[in-house]
């Protein structure tokens, strides 16, 4: 269906309320969203009370009702309506353009892949109906909470940051999710989960037709850190999200699928929080410092966790969680890790050699910059890329097909890159000497 088809035939999303339910071991927490004259999405969290610090008070709610603020554009983008009514809480005009930025800039993909252009300011109006109030909370929080993709990324995070106060954070865990916490030395009292449940009437109208893409999941992440950093009492917010994630998919656009990991953001989410919230509670990545091929380096050396990870967004539908092997992610992956494992151990992980695959050219193109986007995935930048397929090379004597394509059409990139750090960033002291540290023992 086409966007000012169903832009036109309804106009309004409605974020009507939130209930939650406080029963003796969970916290279910229900939100009401409406489109009039389509449907009402009714999504929910699930919070286990086991490790909170803390009662839902009122300064949880208004970090609740927040959560929904991200939530909804996983249904607002069905049908983009020209009006969002807020009526279950209260943001001031400069609450309401953060979230526009981010809606915008967080549908980014959305918008290229379903061709709709359209400007920040004309994507929608926000309309306020909820009562403002005020809060003064007095909290010190200790500690790390860290965030647990599956990926090698966090598990880099996790075993660099073990000696510290920490618990692993997994939205909706997987068994992949739970023994990368495992490996790193946690237990189930030490993880922190919640559930989050889609109103699955969204994939139906997806099904039938009406408009679909990519959202910005990182920022939903975000706000429910936030909240479960205040409830379980944690100073620091730890992300593993890198440098190259800065990088735009489209390139000489601000097009990015991972725009909710980007820098940008993180400097966005903690300026708002600062004033809007005002507790202890700092979000920050770890890694920031760091290129994608510099951690892929440091994951090399982490064996413990190599038949354990998993970040195959194809493979993640299947039990148990797989590598497809034919995706961009999967083949990024096995590049990026090229330079120190090809290739028995990269094929003891993902059960081939993907270099030898042929039908994966056309996303290699794209991950080398040889095509119009980069794949719409979490992906390192381009150069590190071919950084990472010309050091390979030079290890070999006979090559693979995808490696002889590259070395028959493109040239070697020798701007040695493992010596990077971005000194733009926002870790604390303790952090910024803990990652230099390990990064020159990778030097050594």
């Amino acid at each position: 269906m086409k966007f000012e088809e169903l832009r036109s035939k309804y106009q309004e999303f409605i974020y009507d309320r939130y209930e939650i339910e406080d029963s003796a071991d969970d916290i279910k927490v229900t939100y009401y969203f409406e489109i009039p004259g389509l449907t009402t999405f009714t999504p929910s969290y699930e919070i286990k009370k086991s490790y909170l610090k803390k009662d839902i008070d009122s300064f949880s709610k208004y970090l609740i009702f927040h959560i929904g603020l991200v939530e909804l554009i996983s249904y607002y983008k069905c049908v983009c309506p020209k009006k969002v009514i807020i009526n279950a809480g209260y943001i001031n005009d400069e609450q309401i353009s953060f979230f526009k930025k981010l809606y915008y800039y967080g549908l980014g993909e959305f918008l290229y892949i379903n061709n709709i252009d359209i400007s920040m300011d004309d994507l929608m109006d926000i309309e306020v109906n909820g009562s403002k109030e005020s809060y003064n909370i007095d909290y010190h929080g200790e500690g790390n909470l860290i965030p647990v993709g599956g990926g090698k990324d966090s598990c880099v995070s996790l075993e660099l940051l073990k000696d510290m106060n920490n618990n692993p954070f997994i939205m909706n865990p997987k068994q992949v999710h739970l023994d990368c916490a495992y490996a790193a030395g946690y237990s189930d009292s030490d993880i922190i989960t919640i559930k989050r449940n889609l109103d699955r009437q969204i994939v139906d109208l997806n099904n039938k037709g009406y408009l679909n893409g990519h959202t910005p999941f990182s920022a939903l992440v975000s706000f429910v850190t936030y909240l479960m950093a205040y409830l379980t009492n944690k100073r620091y917010i730890v992300l593993s999200n890198e440098d190259s994630s800065n990088e735009s998919t489209v390139i000489g656009t601000k097009i990015n699928h991972q725009y909710s990991k980007t820098y940008e953001y993180e400097n966005d989410f903690n300026s708002y929080t600062k004033k809007f919230f005002n507790i202890d509670i700092t979000y920050f990545s770890f890694l920031r410092p760091l290129k994608e091929i510099q951690i892929a380096l440091l994951f090399s050396d982490m064996k413990k966790y190599h038949k354990i990870f998993k970040s195959c967004n194809v493979g993640s539908k299947e039990t148990p969680w797989v590598w497809c092997g034919k995706c961009a992610k999967c083949l990024f992956v096995y590049i990026i890790l090229s330079p120190k494992l090809y290739k028995d151990e990269l094929i003891d992980i993902f059960g081939k050699d993907l270099y030898e695959d042929e039908s994966l050219l056309p996303i290699f193109k794209e991950l080398i910059g040889d095509a119009k986007t980069k794949p719409f995935e979490c992906v390192g930048e381009i150069k590190e890329v071919r950084y990472a397929l010309s050091k390979t090379i030079s290890k070999l004597d006979e090559l693979p097909y995808l490696l002889k394509y590259y070395k028959d059409n493109y040239d070697m990139v020798d701007e040695a890159l493992e010596t990077n750090y971005n000194e733009i960033n926002n870790l604390p002291d303790k952090y910024t000497k803990l990652l230099k540290e390990r990064l020159t023992c990778l030097m050594k």
